[in-house]
């Protein structure tokens, strides 16, 4: 990896302007999963900055998210210089993010070659990814391709989006072979059913899409170029004054309003012909929802785990966190079981494992009313 640690023209840009509402009552608008520190000592976005910085200089790593979180992602972030966190004026999806991420590097350095990576993943595995990004980044800067790093799935999910792998790519030519195994994407395909997923799985040419990318500016500009000209054209005048934060705030402000909103998959990966899908083994989570967490914490004899102290009589399975910061007492179940128990300073929540996914509605009811507005 020595040669990528000192490879100027590697970039990385981490995606971090999403609300998380799913950790309800936890995240907040302010504060949304990424902000979070729910394993470890660390934060999501502070997890996912170092683990790229063996790969990339400090100075190269960019941060795209929203005007009321930046604040906050810069003091977390305190030794990465101040402009490189870059606030958009509103959520217009992952294309325009990527438009915007390509311009930054593309002020640098034309011939920059760049990781676009989620800030709120879970990836214990630390050298196995790095291994993984290090070979993506020396394939995207040989060739114009665009290279997606897929999971290899470890059990029917239907929550993930898949890719189907082709054939295998050979080694570069006269050289080692990489240390991860790169296949050509054949489709990208929706959340399936059961009965689908376990299909994928018993396959083995499915990979779960992780939503983390590789490519060179020229390869990614050229993609927006083909089919979405008019996120090309944008791009283009936000490189002009990349380089000079007032300016490219000032002109994202007057423009963001009128770009398309559009994910970079529909609008780059599914109509492009150059994509090549990396082996991801290494341990991944992108912890959806609370249920997830479970995953992540050891639990006692009767399947509870949680952070902080609790007590239970005849409770089992269910997810207890106590994020209160000041006159914490024991939370006690009776009876409880496969239940998710979140306490924090100002408000409780109480729900089944399997209706997590409604904590959403929750937050757009409480967002709706004028008592509880301050809550989301």
């Amino acid at each position: 990896m020595k040669s990528s640690i000192q490879n100027q023209d590697h970039f990385v840009v981490i995606m971090a302007g999403g609300r998380g509402e799913r950790f309800w009552p936890l995240s907040r608008e302010k504060t949304p999963k990424q902000l979070l520190t729910l394993i470890g000592k660390r934060s999501f976005l502070q997890q996912a900055v170092d683990r790229v910085l063996p790969l990339v200089p400090l100075k190269n790593i960019f941060i795209i998210t929203n005007q009321t979180q930046a604040a906050a992602v810069r003091k977390q972030l305190p030794k990465l210089p101040k402009d490189n966190v870059v606030a958009e004026p509103m959520g217009r999806d992952t294309c325009a993010a990527v438009a915007l991420g390509a311009a930054l590097v593309g002020a640098r350095s034309t011939r920059g070659v760049m990781a676009v990576l989620p800030a709120d993943h879970v990836i214990p595995s630390e050298k196995e990814f790095q291994q993984v990004l290090t070979d993506a980044l020396t394939v995207a800067s040989r060739a114009e391709v665009i290279v997606t790093i897929g999971i290899k799935p470890t059990e029917p999910a239907t929550g993930y989006g898949y890719i189907r792998t082709g054939a295998q790519l050979p080694p570069p030519p006269g050289g080692m072979p990489y240390a991860t195994t790169f296949y050509r994407a054949e489709q990208f395909v929706e959340k399936p059913n059961l009965a689908t997923a376990e299909s994928y799985l018993a396959s083995g040419k499915y990979r779960w899409n992780a939503g983390m990318f590789v490519w060179s500016y020229a390869t990614v500009v050229a993609g927006l170029k083909a089919h979405q000209p008019e996120m090309y054209a944008a791009s283009q005048r936000w490189v002009k004054v990349a380089a000079q934060p007032a300016k490219l705030a000032r002109l994202l402000a007057k423009e963001y309003p009128d770009i398309k909103k559009i994910s970079i998959d529909f609008a780059l990966l599914e109509p492009a012909t150059n994509v090549v899908c990396a082996d991801g083994k290494f341990v991944w989570d992108d912890l959806g929802a609370w249920p997830a967490l479970a995953r992540h914490l050891a639990p006692d004899a009767a399947g509870n785990c949680g952070v902080g102290e609790f007590l239970h009589v005849d409770a089992a399975r269910n997810i207890v966190f106590d994020a209160r910061t000041k006159n914490r007492t024991p939370i006690t179940l009776v009876g409880l079981q496969d239940t998710i128990v979140v306490q924090t300073d100002d408000a409780v929540l109480i729900a089944t494992k399997a209706e997590a996914q409604k904590i959403k509605d929750l937050v757009k009811r409480l967002g709706a009313d004028k008592k509880w507005k301050k809550l989301v």
